[in-house]
């Protein structure tokens, strides 16, 4: 029998019910449209944005240019007095009053990320409710949390597209909820509907919010470099993040800069095969496409074999398909691994670094593939890759020093504990990393050498929700923490005896302004 897109996931379903939500996104001939200046207007330079899905046009980007960009800014800074000056409680109703208008379309959201970004419905669920549930907590302990603190003004928001809710729209409401005006760059990889969804919602509650599309070379010096923008959230790529920390260096700007880093996974005097083989497939989430993935193993080589029998059996046992296929009209949507990688050009640049590491002497031990029952016949399969594992990763590998962002792990061997550390830590900083070991007291004495915001021992860990803090030692992570009460004084002014804290260029703690 062959499979059907699933009626309830079929996207000009999606689309009418968006409509029928929103309608005030749409111009008059069903184009996106921009939202600055507390209106959806200017339809921009329209691009066409393909599913990952199946490659499929599933509408187009509302590109803007420089001036347009600025007019947004320029707006958005002119709400952040008034909105400052609201009363907290009158801040908090309006917050609530967002999340409770978003719970009815948790659904749709779910299902558009699957068609925008290609996750399944499982990871799409899971990242609008992350963020609502996420916003939720800080609503309900905004008073403790906030103290005496003043808002800064105006936060811009750039973000990458792998999780448009659960990091970019969740940041947007808690600074919203801070007394801050807010002004965010839809992902131009994907998210853009959902997000003008979400944010549509927010502003008809009445929160300063401003979306806008473009390419980063014209949006870019606006939504850094403008006096008007008093804080800047960037999560993204290390290149990327240290073009805006240099820009920002000569600036007295509060920022938080996510970047990349190399998470890696030792194994050490082990045993716990079942537990790792749970983890690994765990750690596949979303095809590894997370700040947070663990893609480089560093093993103890006489514990290789038994690594190589958990490591084959489990990831073996992924599927990795069309995430809006059934069997039957009724059928529940399927349980997979992850779908698509994020577009066929993250797809090819996947393939060069593992053709790369082959042809500089690192060896193929896993190359998974694709079964075509998880498929529609003929359909564009660009954008998907199985999992792939390396062994022996030669340092002239461009893959040795990069996260690959995508279903590729390395292993590195290694005999002594000094090598063990050396090969953890060659990114210079990462988000997370983790040790596993029979010996938790040796795991622990051996964490605090790791360049890692945070260890997991014998346990994978991410980035987190509500209370836990978050942050990046290193190249990893530039400017202020977040996470719970860090959250909020990272967007927030305190006396100038109140520090910061944070990873920055010269200093752990970077005073406030007086």
């Amino acid at each position: 029998m062959s499979k059907i897109v699933s009626p309830e996931v079929e996207f000009g379903k999606l689309l009418n019910d968006v409509k029928q939500a929103v309608p005030e996104v749409f111009s008059p001939t069903g184009g996106y449209l921009n939202l600055l200046e507390g209106k959806w207007q200017e339809p921009g330079d329209p691009r066409p944005f393909h599913s990952p899905i199946d490659g499929s046009e599933i509408g187009s980007l509302p590109m803007l240019k420089h001036d347009e960009a600025l007019r947004a800014v320029r707006f958005a800074k002119g709400e952040a007095a008034a909105w400052a000056a609201t009363d907290l409680d009158e801040r908090r109703a309006k917050v609530q009053a967002c999340l409770d208008q978003l719970r009815p379309h948790i659904d749709l959201v779910s299902k558009l990320l699957m068609w925008e970004i290609g996750k399944t419905y499982k990871l799409g669920f899971n990242d609008i409710d992350r963020c609502i549930e996420g916003v939720q907590w800080y609503v309900d302990n905004i008073e403790s949390l906030l103290g005496d603190r003043r808002p800064l003004g105006l936060v811009s928001n750039i973000a990458s597209w792998n999780y448009p809710m659960s990091v970019l729209m969740h940041a947007v409401l808690v600074q919203v909820l801070a007394g801050n005006a807010v002004i965010a760059k839809t992902p131009t990889d994907g998210g853009f509907i959902s997000l003008s969804l979400t944010f549509a919602i927010a502003r008809r509650c009445g929160l300063p919010v401003t979306l806008v599309s473009g390419p980063g070379g014209e949006l870019s010096d606006v939504l850094v470099k403008d006096p008007a923008v008093d804080c800047l959230s960037f999560v993204g790529g290390r290149y990327n993040g240290r073009n805006i920390a240099d820009a920002l260096s000569q600036e007295h700007k509060r920022y938080m800069l996510e970047m990349e880093g190399v998470n890696t996974y030792g194994i050490w005097d082990y045993s716990q095969w079942d537990a790792l083989a749970d983890q690994l497939k765990k750690g596949y989430d979303y095809g590894k496409q997370r700040c947070t993935a663990y893609v480089r193993f560093v093993v103890q080589r006489s514990l290789f074999p038994e690594f190589l029998e958990t490591y084959t059996k489990a990831i073996g046992s992924l599927r990795v398909g069309n995430p809006t296929l059934v069997d039957n009209p009724g059928d529940k949507l399927p349980d997979l691994a992850f779908g698509p990688v994020i577009n066929a050009r993250q797809a090819e640049s996947l393939d060069e670094l593992f053709n790369n590491a082959t042809k500089t002497g690192a060896i193929p031990f896993y190359q998974g593939k694709l079964d075509d029952s998880l498929f529609l016949p003929g359909q564009d399969r660009s954008a998907y890759r199985a999992p792939r594992g390396l062994v022996g990763l030669p340092r002239q590998a461009e893959l040795y020093f990069k996260e690959p962002f995508g279903p590729i792990d390395s292993i590195v061997l290694v005999d002594r504990v000094e090598e063990l550390v050396g090969e953890m830590n060659i990114s210079n900083g990462a988000l997370v990393t983790a040790l596993g070991s029979d010996d938790e007291k040796w795991a622990n004495r051996t964490a605090k050498e790791l360049r890692a915001f945070k260890v997991g021992i014998n346990k994978l860990r991410s980035r987190g929700d509500r209370e836990e803090v978050f942050g990046g030692l290193g190249e990893s992570w530039k400017g202020a923490f977040v996470g719970g009460k860090l959250l909020i004084e990272a967007v927030t002014q305190g006396a100038p005896s109140q520090p910061v804290l944070g990873n920055y260029p010269d200093a752990i703690l970077l005073p406030e302004k007086a």
